[in-house]
């Protein structure tokens, strides 16, 4: 008898949803808002990053001229032409200087700082978390005025505390260093 009252229950309650309980009807729903966010997040991903990379990719096989719209196949000759390009190769170079340079730096005072930060030696952790914190969340655009006011060769700030002359981002040589050095710093 108790079976016989259970089943005329989920029968009362499949004829008010429609055919369906309360449980196949919430998940009805919200398999229906998961297939409509996977579909927008699959137009997204088309729109912004496959049809670029597609773009960007069929693109280096043709010579473009935007200026007279032309678009002629090339081949392989761009790719040809870079290899024996000496600007590709010393822009090759800077990338792994740069990017060795960061990363070593970062990580090797990443470890030191979470090691002094954690040692029973210094006092006022909370603050110094926070501090160390700001440059992550400091917007890049904030950051590289800020780093290019200190860098100026008139009034910046370390050429007045090092007595250094060097125009630092107009300079071959220290160009490099002064951007790496806001790089580890923001991303520190």
């Amino acid at each position: 008898m108790k079976q016989f009252n259970q089943d005329s229950h989920l029968s009362k309650m499949r004829k008010h949803n429609g055919g369906m309980s309360k449980i196949s009807a919430a998940l009805s729903r919200t398999f229906s808002f998961r297939n409509i966010a996977v579909v927008f997040l699959i137009v997204y991903f088309v729109i912004f990053l496959a049809y670029p990379i597609y773009k960007a990719f069929a693109g280096s096989f043709h010579e473009w001229n935007p200026l007279v719209g032309t678009y002629n196949w090339v081949g392989l000759d761009n790719f040809k032409q870079i290899l024996v390009d000496k600007l590709f190769w010393k822009s090759i170079a800077n990338t792994a200087i740069f990017t060795f340079v960061s990363v070593v730096f970062r990580v090797i005072l990443g470890i030191g700082f979470a090691m002094l930060l954690s040692s029973k030696l210094v006092k006022c952790k909370d603050t110094l978390r926070g501090l160390f914190y700001m440059p992550t969340i400091t917007p890049l655009v904030a950051v590289s005025f800020v780093w290019m006011w200190m860098f100026d060769p008139q009034f910046g700030m370390i050429d007045r505390v090092t007595g250094l002359n060097i125009n630092w981002l107009h300079s071959s040589t220290w160009a490099m260093p002064a951007i790496i050095i806001m790089t580890i710093w923001k991303d520190f």
